[in-house]
């Protein structure tokens, strides 16, 4: 009888104290508050001039939201402001727009002028290449990310949202990137995915950061890295957004709530997986995607090898290419993508499988030019 009282006794003190631990999660989630940037320079939904990309601030003020934290929106001059075309069907944009608190302060943002660092636990800069023109010109929002850091807040931003720190300075004259680890979307990404706008940038943002000192760091293009240095975080790209919203969760003392994977984020962190990996590691990584199919999305693990390759320079380089795009060929079934298939083939040495190639796409194009002189010089 004695042990089954003590034995009470034991299990109601630990429950009284995963209470008391879940209560004061719950009360600090309470009183943190981010004030989350994104550019107002957008029009025409990117046509005209670039803006914010939705597809990060719904990723990440999906995050703040499920941990409890308070969001303000703000923008250089306030009011209104455009996201770049986006697809309001994906899971996470759709429940932003259906949340109308956060619309309402998204479609009235708060100028950086009027905002008082004090109320602020956090800054979290938006990207979009709409950063790229408004945000680093914009004095007031330096000051309000000098001040925040300095009173012991966190900074973070995610893509081009670090051109808003490049000429950001601490009390003491330094720039706040100087040696610090920092990272941005790269110049390798920049010449890939960004040539609308590329040539009306007034800086490149990777040797930006690295000229005031920061210490630059990167990861493939469009895969998931984020650099964090005290309470400095940033992100290299879209793919990174939910790792910097939760790096900065963490840093306010925080524990995150775990969330359901995006699948374009899940999809990708296998590519990031495949391409760290020894052949055979690899190799699995291949067949796994190939047996799970509706688990990720496969045209993106295709559309990814099309661009790598773009940037092959090694025969690894190549080989990986090649596997990511040969894994999507069926579900992309596109006679571009087969050619570039067939060309790499045959720069890897392997002209019976390009002239496999090429004779499967003619089986379904038996017109189609590209293929028929190809397999002329085969």
């Amino acid at each position: 009888m004695k042990y089954q009282q003590e034995h009470l006794m034991t299990l109601l003190a630990l429950l009284f104290t995963l209470v008391m631990v879940v209560s004061a999660q719950a009360s600090a989630a309470v009183n943190k508050k981010v004030v989350m940037v994104v550019s107002g320079y957008g029009q025409e939904q990117g046509e005209k001039t670039p803006g914010y990309e939705f597809d990060e601030f719904a990723k990440a003020y999906g995050v703040f939201k499920a941990n409890g934290i308070t969001v303000d929106v703000a923008s250089p001059k306030g009011g209104q402001v455009e996201a770049d075309e986006y697809d309001p069907k994906k899971p996470y944009n759709a429940k932003v727009l259906a949340d109308k608190a956060i619309m309402a302060k998204l479609d009235n943002t708060l100028a950086s002028a009027q905002l008082d660092a004090t109320a602020y636990d956090a800054v979290f800069i938006v990207g979009g290449k709409g950063a790229m023109f408004d945000l680093p010109k914009d004095e007031s929002l330096q000051a309000l990310i000098a001040d925040i850091y300095q009173q012991q807040g966190t900074v973070a931003a995610v893509c081009h949202g670090p051109a808003a720190l490049v000429d950001v300075k601490l009390s003491d004259g330094s720039y706040l990137v100087a040696n610090k680890k920092v990272n941005s979307f790269t110049n390798k990404e920049e010449k890939l995915f960004g040539k609308k706008w590329l040539s009306k940038f007034e800086f490149m943002l990777e040797d930006k950061l690295a000229e005031r000192g920061a210490r630059f760091q990167s990861s493939e293009i469009m895969l998931k890295h984020v650099a964090v240095d005290g309470r400095l975080i940033t992100g290299q790209n879209p793919t990174s957004t939910v790792a910097v919203a939760t790096a900065l969760v963490k840093s306010l003392g925080l524990t995150p709530v775990a969330q359901k994977q995006d699948i374009d984020d899940k999809t990708l962190a296998q590519v990031a997986k495949f391409l760290v990996s020894d052949r055979e590691n690899g190799k699995a990584v291949i067949k796994h995607l190939a047996d799970n199919q509706d688990d990720y999305h496969i045209p993106l693990v295709g559309m990814y090898g099309f661009y790598y390759l773009k940037t092959a320079e090694a025969e690894q380089d190549f080989e990986h290419a090649l596997s990511l795009m040969t894994v999507a060929q069926k579900a992309i079934n596109n006679p571009m993508l087969d050619m570039k298939i067939a060309k790499t083939q045959h720069k890897l040495g392997r002209e019976k499988a390009a002239k496999t190639t090429l004779n499967q796409l003619l089986a379904t194009k038996p017109d189609y030019k590209p293929a028929l002189d190809m397999l002329k010089t085969l």
